[in-house]
């Protein structure tokens, strides 16, 4: 019988998690905001997360954890999307802190790209902390260039965001970057 306390039966359990992606529901709401409170300080309120369920031009997607008790799922992360004329503005990407650094970024960020090219957006753009290297290098990967700075963007830090901008989604070769290695998990996609 295994050792139920031991570090390697633990990481083996964690392994087999199965984290989705898939479209944010009304249900999943109160958790989002938990999320969105924890990780961005308050961004959206539960008013402007339903105005973008509602609206066609927004993707919204979580990544979500099965779990043993109510509500049957955890919420670890969150990305959304707008569809402006033939540009994705990629509004959230955030993962829960004690997700982080597990590639977790990447399956959401990659799965927000997929979305644009299937709603067949040419180009993606969003802003980012000038100080959040980690999501800088994330977006890079991703082929995201800098192509210039919002001074005092951040309201309440007074810190600079920088655009970023991806041309070439609607080209084949984005999805040689979204299904390369490097940006697989154990996951799956709904």
């Amino acid at each position: 019988m295994p050792d139920k306390c031991s570090v390697s039966w633990v990481r083996q359990k964690v392994s087999e998690i199965k984290i989705t992606v898939k479209p944010l529901t009304a249900e999943q709401l109160p958790q989002v905001v938990a999320l969105d409170n924890l990780c961005l300080g308050g961004l959206w309120s539960l008013e402007g997360y339903q105005r973008e369920l509602a609206s066609p031009n927004s993707t919204m997607l979580v990544l979500s954890v099965p779990t043993l008790t109510p509500p049957k799922e955890k919420i670890i992360g969150l990305g959304c999307l707008w569809a402006i004329l033939e540009e994705a503005h990629i509004t959230i990407l955030v993962v829960h802190p004690d997700y982080q650094g597990q590639g977790w970024g990447k399956l959401l960020l990659s799965s927000l790209l997929q979305n644009a090219r299937e709603r067949q957006l040419e180009r993606a753009t969003l802003e980012v902390r000038e100080g959040n290297e980690v999501a800088l290098s994330l977006y890079q990967k991703f082929g995201f260039k800098i192509a210039g700075k919002r001074r005092g963007y951040y309201e309440k830090t007074g810190e600079d965001a920088l655009i970023l901008w991806r041309g070439d989604l609607a080209q084949p070769t984005i999805l040689e970057s979204l299904t390369a290695p490097g940006n697989k998990n154990n996951s799956e996609k709904k």
